[in-house]
């Protein structure tokens, strides 16, 4: 989580950006890369962030975001814009899989999140934002878990979560209130018993000293 809040201030605040979600990702097939286009910097961290301008018209954009060893800067690398998106392979909609590929107008990347948890969060942060930000023609997903792609299912669990536990705690408190009721009935009926006991006694105890 530190790391991603990092990324958001140092990479999308200074911007006007906010940063919905970030995926840690490592390739599955290895770029063939001069040396020299590298600057030889060694081993870094590579993470896909969805972000989204402040101010309408809202702009959303997809970006390649390194981290170099011995380094803490993080490093703004590739970025499209969403319209660019073409398509997004989830490699098997019948298991969980931290693979994903995206497909862009001009790029093609296959990749494997850090864990198959990351890589669920942000398929579905990616179809919910391209089903309400995306202009033009939107991006085909495919190969996707069903579940991934009903809008907003995190906030609905949540929803559903929050009302659930209201229902359990009106069903306590209706029965507690039915509870104190029959308690107050019985109260009821033992004062009205005493009552009556005690209007006996009366008597009796009159037509004793009679």
């Amino acid at each position: 989580m530190e790391v991603k809040t990092a990324i958001n201030r140092e990479i999308f605040t200074p911007h006007d950006e906010k940063m919905l979600v970030a995926v840690q990702v490592k390739r599955r097939t290895k770029k063939k890369i001069p040396f020299l286009a590298t600057g030889g910097q060694g081993d870094y961290s590579t993470y896909i962030c969805i972000s989204k301008t402040k101010k309408k018209p809202f702009h959303v954009s997809i970006t390649k975001v390194k981290r170099f060893e011995g380094s803490m800067a993080f490093v703004r690398r590739s970025q499209w814009s969403i319209d660019q998106l073409r398509q997004v392979n989830g490699i098997d909609p019948n298991r969980d899989s931290a693979e994903f590929d995206l497909t862009f107008d001009t790029a093609f990347d296959q990749w494997v999140a850090s864990s198959c948890g990351e890589k669920g969060i942000f398929v579905q942060v990616l179809h919910t934002t391209c089903q309400q930000h995306c202009s033009e023609r939107k991006p085909e997903f495919v190969n996707c878990q069903a579940h991934l792609l009903r809008g907003n299912s995190i906030l609905h669990t949540a929803a559903d979560s929050v009302t659930s536990a209201v229902q359990k705690a009106s069903q306590a408190l209706n029965e507690r209130g039915e509870r104190l009721g029959r308690t107050e009935e019985k109260t009821g009926e033992m004062m009205n018993s005493a009552q009556q006991f005690a209007d006996t006694a009366h008597k009796l105890a009159m037509k004793h000293k009679c």
